[in-house]
């Protein structure tokens, strides 16, 4: 089974997006915030991790660093789910080593193709 951990600091949008992956039969670990999801990714492999950008304690970019210099995690695809729409924020994300890019609002549809995108 394919497991996802869902990074996003609102509640509410997390639960949409975990209800959204759930109901298409997918695993996922939740982590609400940058910091425990470094921690519960250790030892373990997902096959995609889905972050928000703006978050309090590490962004989004910093958790994307963190996980491509990490020899276990740096294949692991990246999906962004965030309300940074500009086309220079999709670019930086890309170089920061974001597979595939959402802008909130988001619908079902979006999180599903993003991650049949990347595994």
């Amino acid at each position: 089974m394919t497991t996802i951990i869902v990074v996003e600091d609102t509640v509410t949008e997390k639960d949409l997006i975990v209800s959204y992956l759930v109901d298409s039969e997918y695993n996922v670990i939740r982590a609400n915030n940058g910091q425990e999801e470094l921690k519960k990714i250790e030892g373990k492999r997902p096959d995609v991790v889905m972050n928000d950008l703006v978050m309090s304690d590490m962004n989004g970019l910093e958790l994307c660093r963190n996980l491509k210099k990490n020899a276990e995690t740096k294949d692991v695809p990246i999906v962004a789910c965030t309300s940074k729409n500009q086309a220079l924020d999709k670019l930086w994300g890309m170089k920061q080593g974001i597979d595939f890019y959402i802008s909130k609002p988001f619908s079902r549809e979006d999180i599903l193709h993003a991650v049949r995108s990347v595994i």
